[in-house]
């Protein structure tokens, strides 16, 4: 069953044995809003966009676990930031809620409102007002996150335990705003993020590693990328709340310039699909909250 916010989220329920996991796509949205009015090009502001990972996905449900999309591009607004995260310049007048910019607000304008796309196009011709950002949170962000909140904390009632999954792609080759700190960086196939092991027990983290490595793929952990806002937001070892980021090369799926599936689509997925089985089953026999 899927329960859908038209232009806002997709979540899929579990139509397999249920298991305490819950999968969540938050950038391979591509739905523009009308009010979105960025001066990029649609075609360009999709170079940010995870494109189709919650496809690569969709397993999950069949498989016990309950998958959650966001429809909207991260460009508009990226629920992978605090709300916090935010650009003073890029507002008309004063923001009247806290601030706290991180770096890649700061270095890359790209936080909770992007300043900036790929590679370093600016995304505005104008200020934008309070009244439009605050729509953006509260009409997107936090009902994604609600959602996510909801599905996390219903899940870990039930089982006492939870396994939250945040899926991402990454471009194959770094630029020059990318964490290597400079441009043509072969990236590895996966890099998955636990925060140098402070959102989910080390036993997850290995579970994935090594069914991906066993699958075949080069595998790397929080390097170049460590997880973000919704891995920290939503776990907690110690009370048996257990997040992880995973982060798919994109040469390995599809054409990062023409933004269309290749030919290693259907084998990815199906070795996702294999790796989802694998997290299920770990998460409903782990001895472990």
């Amino acid at each position: 069953m899927a329960n859908t916010i038209p232009g806002v989220l997709t979540l899929v329920e579990p139509t397999g044995d249920e298991a305490p996991v819950v999968f969540d796509s938050p950038h391979s949205g591509n739905e523009f809003p009308a009010d979105f009015a960025s001066i990029v090009p649609e075609h360009r502001l999709r170079a940010a966009e995870d494109a189709f990972v919650d496809d690569l996905y969709a397993q999950a449900p069949a498989l016990g676990a309950a998958l959650l999309s966001a429809r909207f591009p991260r460009t508009y607004i990226d629920p992978n930031r605090s709300v916090t995260d935010l650009d003073q310049a890029m507002i008309e007048g004063d923001w009247p809620d806290p601030l706290a910019p991180g770096d890649k607000t700061v270095k890359m304008g790209s936080g909770l409102i992007w300043r900036t796309c790929y590679p370093d196009l600016e995304m505005y011709d104008r200020k934008l007002t309070v009244a439009e950002v605050h729509g953006r949170i509260e009409s997107y962000y936090r009902p994604y996150h609600a959602a996510l909140a909801a599905r996390v904390n219903a899940l870990h009632e039930r089982h006492g335990k939870v396994w939250h999954v945040n899926c991402h792609s990454m471009p194959s080759v770094s630029s020059a705003k990318s964490p290597e700190g400079r441009a043509g960086v072969e990236r590895p196939e996966f890099v998955l993020g636990d925060r140098g092991g402070k959102t989910c027990a080390p036993e997850f983290t290995e579970l994935v590693r090594g069914t991906l490595a066993h699958l075949g793929y080069d595998v790397r952990l929080n390097d170049p990328y460590n997880g973000a806002e919704l891995v920290v937001a939503y776990s907690a070892p110690a009370a048996g709340r257990h997040s992880l980021q995973i982060e798919i090369k994109r040469a390995l799926y599809m054409d990062e310039e023409a933004i269309e599936r290749n030919a290693g689509f259907a084998r990815l997925k199906a070795d996702l699909a294999r790796l989802i089985a694998a997290i299920c089953d770990f998460a409903r026999n782990a001895k472990f909250a």
